[in-house]
């Protein structure tokens, strides 16, 4: 049993922890508010850009000549998993889930006789994704003096993806964040964002009017698909943002419970403890004084 000193070691210990725990939470409580204001401000723009691509996609017959965002290689041998993480700790199972997701997406992709190259954004989800694919890190996007991620972070992951496309590095290119629902809640998300899918929600005019671009469709989707993958990954890290944020409440929320039932648990231990050593004493006093 540990000895009276030992235990008031380990409750200090603990308080302290509790206090940091503390502090996290509500740091990520405060940040949660305005993460997920700009992650749902963002959603409703991705949409109708999401509209418009549909309206224009569905006038537009693919062949060679499309844009090549739109049309592919014509191959699917080579995939590229663009894995969105964090640069910090101390947020549950955010960082895990989103790299499970990864990992899962390149073992079903391996088993089909694909090849899988890893593009890495944030710090946390390179050690394990290294470790179980030491060769397939095509790239990776430092985001470590970044304090929130923007529109220019996500133009500058495009640049290079859309690099590494036309100079033919993969095929097919797949997006993994965490999309926020709630504190409680965050989804880990895989959608294709190269070859540019043909959004599904086309909007269909009502009033059957003919509508007419200036200049042609193809044109304007040659200008419009780059700006749309920028808008995804854009969302996407808005989304990884509100995520980490109520991952991280939730966690360190948890955690300050924890250390309190451990600190109840080490006062009674400590109180019962110093009560029996107590006890002890004065049973060894009586005893000498009977003795004389």
């Amino acid at each position: 049993m540990a000895n009276l000193k030992e235990l008031k070691g380990r409750i200090n210990s603990v308080k302290s922890t509790q206090k940091i725990t503390k502090a996290k939470q509500m740091v990520a409580a405060a940040k949660l508010r305005k993460a997920q204001a700009a992650a749902e401000a963002a959603r409703p723009y991705a949409g109708e850009l999401a509209k418009v691509m549909a309206s224009l996609a569905g006038k537009v017959t693919v062949s060679e000549s499309s844009p090549k965002l739109l049309a592919g290689t014509g191959k699917d041998q080579v995939h590229l998993l663009v894995v969105a993480n964090s640069d910090k700790g101390l947020a549950g199972a955010f960082n895990s889930n989103i790299v499970r997701a990864a990992l899962a997406k390149a073992a079903e992709l391996n088993a089909a006789g694909k090849t899988v190259l890893f593009y890495l954004v944030g710090r946390k989800g390179r050690a394990p994704i290294r470790r179980a694919w030491p060769q397939a890190q095509a790239g990776d996007y430092d985001t470590t003096t970044v304090r929130e991620a923007g529109f220019a972070e996500a133009e500058k992951i495009a640049d290079e993806i859309v690099a590494m496309y036309e100079a033919g590095k993969f095929d097919i290119a797949h997006l993994f964040y965490s999309k926020f629902k709630s504190a409680l809640v965050q989804e880990p998300t895989v959608q294709q964002i190269i070859p540019v899918p043909a959004p599904a929600n086309a909007v269909v005019d009502a009033s059957g009017a003919a509508v007419d671009y200036e200049p042609d469709e193809e044109e304007i989707l040659a200008a419009l698909l780059p700006r749309y993958l920028k808008t995804q990954l854009f969302g996407a890290l808005l989304e990884n943002m509100a995520s980490e944020q109520g991952a991280s409440m939730t966690a360190m929320d948890n955690a300050t419970r924890n250390a309190g039932d451990l600190i109840n648990k080490l006062t009674i231990q400590y109180n019962r403890s110093r009560q029996a050593a107590i006890t002890t004493e004065l049973i060894e006093i009586i005893a000498g004084a009977e003795a004389l």
